[in-house]
């Protein structure tokens, strides 16, 4: 952990890597997926960021926690994320739920509630489960607002596109 970061209290720590994930969620944004962005933290240290990538890679998985989970695996040559925390700007949906547990990463911060697929405390309770083998602390809301508001703005871009398209289909119809 760097110095700077080794003064700072949870909060600040939690809020300087909701700040990192919310750059992922950020280029995921530019590229036109949602704009969800995710780290993994070992140790104090980022050892994996990601952005959603499903349109890019066709590839219905291709969540921001689901490939910060698998690079992780990879570079720290294990399944079990113990001792890591998983900073993402939205809460998990069901899948990325279920890759959390079966990675056993003992910690979970997201920003903004998702109350339409969210798996963590708004639709579904799904990291506290009781029946399930494993339970990772949950730490909600940090950075919130910034997190919400960049779903919110992509959202209204792109009904705003979707609007632009229709109309202009509508003309060239007319047109003809």
């Amino acid at each position: 952990m760097t110095k700077d970061l080794c003064t700072l209290n949870e909060q600040g720590r939690d809020e300087y890597f909701m700040t990192e994930a919310l750059k992922e969620g950020k280029k995921a944004y530019a590229l036109g997926e949602i704009p969800i962005g995710a780290i993994l933290v070992h140790n104090g240290e980022i050892i994996s960021r990601h952005h959603n990538r499903r349109e890019l890679d066709q590839d219905a998985t291709a969540h921001a926690e689901v490939l910060v989970i698998r690079e992780a695996c990879d570079l720290l040559k294990r399944w079990r994320l113990t001792g890591c925390t998983l900073y993402v700007t939205i809460e998990p949906c069901p899948m990325c739920a279920g890759a959390i547990i079966n990675s056993r990463i003992d910690r979970v911060v997201y920003g903004a509630s998702d109350y339409k697929g969210g798996a963590v405390e708004s639709l579904f309770n799904v990291l506290s489960h009781p029946g399930l083998n494993h339970e990772p602390q949950l730490q909600a809301g940090i950075l919130a607002d910034e997190c919400a508001q960049l779903m919110k703005d992509f959202f209204k871009e792109r009904r705003k596109s979707r609007r632009s398209t229709q109309e202009a289909e509508g003309s060239a119809l007319e047109m003809r």
